[in-house]
């Protein structure tokens, strides 16, 4: 059975509320704190997330005590804010006063209470629409803070960028050793919890597969004038992917008889599944075709049917024309900012462009926050279909057209609403930036699934720290107003 947190305090712990932040600190940690406190100290924003918490997350009311909840939530927030891996926040939870004070440890225990697969377990249990309502709720109270002639009228911008998957460059020589690697690792480990033999020499195996792909790897292609000298070369080639292919489909085919033969004795269990090992087989067998077609029938493999890795199958190329970026891997996110510098709303595009999101993303925004005035886009997102439809859901939608403008056009785009929204839209470049920058760069995390939960604790941990950020900023103004009125007291009283 999980809690939110334990709401009597025991002796020695330390009330969260009470937990003061280094004002003069410019680094993103006393921000992020400081906001997860205003949601922990707000009475309305604490009610509304920690109902959240308790109905979204998977919460068994029988055996053990689980992590509380509210931990669970701040950890994810550090781990994403600070751009951690699960070893460094396995040593701040442990390790960082005011950290350990804000998941409600207590002042004399010292000893690490976090052991790191418990973390890695829990993280988990946050859903990405659990993420995308308590965003919504931070965002809301983050509005609150700033002048109310802003909230009757948001302004928004909205931009994509790539969020890259932990994947290495794929090839399909290098993508067939993925799949043929696996398949022997987990076929050999399947075997030997069943007590059968056949792969004694599992390390042997692998090692001769990979052996021969860097015989492939390191010939070149021949650069000589002498066309017989570079028709050797090209011979030599094929005569080594040929032994490599060949190899790897023996390994391979090894492995689906042992599959099947271990199908028919009837020895699987809901422990010993070889769904897993069946896929690494596809994708062994879709590689040696591939390489098949293209070294030895000079064949051009459509886009359409390539697999970027066998381990993040969601992977796309992703080529933007960036300068100095030929291509990116990963999968694209739409972000849609505010003025005040919050991600309204954020959508993964998997196997989606620009265009093809417009619509759908405005209208989820609006759905959460309907004073959204107006817009921002570029051309990218541009079609006839949406710009009409932008129109009708905006006061004001800032969406150039591609390609030559019409007379129209032009007086539309020189409008003084759709500069004025336009002047503003590459501020979006900086929320993108400071995203990357606290977590969104790559994408550790295993699966779509993760990738998406990824995302969403992003966004969510970056609204946290702003809204942090923007508390900080008010209390300097504060303290700055009061010394200043103490100052003058001060003055009169000694004239």
């Amino acid at each position: 059975m999980r809690k939110v947190i334990e709401n009597q305090l025991v002796l020695g712990e330390f009330d969260i509320s009470k937990i003061e932040f280094d004002q003069r600190s410019r680094d993103e940690m006393p921000h992020l704190l400081k906001g997860l406190q205003f949601i922990y100290t707000n009475p309305e924003l604490r009610e509304q997330v920690f109902a959240l918490l308790e109905q979204r997350v998977n919460n068994s009311k029988t055996g053990r005590r689980g992590m509380d909840l509210w931990k669970i939530l701040v950890m994810g927030a550090v781990r994403l804010n600070g751009n951690m891996n699960y070893d460094r926040l396995h040593d701040v939870a442990n390790n960082h006063c005011q950290m350990r004070q804000m998941l409600g440890i207590t002042a004399w225990d010292q000893e690490p209470v976090f052991p790191m697969q418990t973390i890695k377990d829990n993280a988990s249990l946050l859903t990405p629409e659990l993420l995308d309502e308590i965003n919504t709720l931070v965002v809301a109270a983050g509005h609150k803070l700033v002048k109310k002639k802003d909230q009757n009228s948001i302004k928004t911008r909205c931009d994509s960028f790539v969020v890259e998957t932990n994947v290495h460059y794929p090839t399909d020589a290098n993508l067939l050793y993925d799949a043929t690697r696996k398949t022997v690792e987990l076929t050999a480990k399947l075997c030997d919890d069943l007590g059968l033999s056949g792969w004694r020499q599992l390390k042997s195996l692998i090692g001769k597969c990979k052996s021969k792909l860097r015989t492939v790897q390191n010939v070149r292609h021949s650069t000589s004038q002498d066309e017989e000298k570079k028709a050797q070369r090209a011979q030599e080639l094929k005569n080594r992917y040929a032994d490599y292919v060949d190899y790897a489909a023996q390994l391979v085919g090894k492995a689906a008889v042992n599959i099947q033969a271990i199908k028919e004795l009837n020895l699987l269990s809901p422990v010993h599944s070889a769904m897993e090992i069946e896929m690494y087989i596809q994708y062994a067998q879709l590689f040696q075709d591939q390489i098949r077609r293209r070294v030895f029938g000079d064949e051009k493999i459509p886009h359409a049917e390539k697999v970027f890795s066998v381990f993040e199958p969601h992977t796309e190329w992703i080529v933007k024309g960036k300068a100095g970026i030929s291509q990116e891997l990963g999968l694209r996110v739409c972000l849609v900012t505010d003025s005040n510098g919050f991600t309204l709303h954020h959508k993964v595009m998997p196997k989606q462009t620009d265009s093809e999101v417009a619509v759908d993303i405005m209208r989820e925004a609006l759905e959460k926050f309907p004073t959204i005035a107006s817009c921002s886009f570029d051309k990218g997102f541009w079609s006839p279909q949406n710009k009409e439809t932008l129109e009708s859901l905006l006061k004001v939608a800032a969406l150039p057209k591609k390609g030559r403008l019409s007379k129209a056009d032009k007086e539309y785009q020189s409008s003084e609403a759709f500069s004025e929204a336009q002047k503003g839209h590459s501020a979006v470049e900086s929320a993108i930036n400071a995203h990357e920058n606290h977590g969104l760069d790559k994408c550790p995390d295993k699966g779509i699934i993760g990738f998406r939960r990824y995302v969403s604790l992003a966004v969510l941990s970056r609204n946290i720290q702003h809204l942090g950020a923007l508390l900080a900023k008010k209390e300097k103004q504060y303290q700055a107003r009061s010394e200043a009125i103490k100052r003058g007291l001060q003055q009169r009283t000694a004239a």
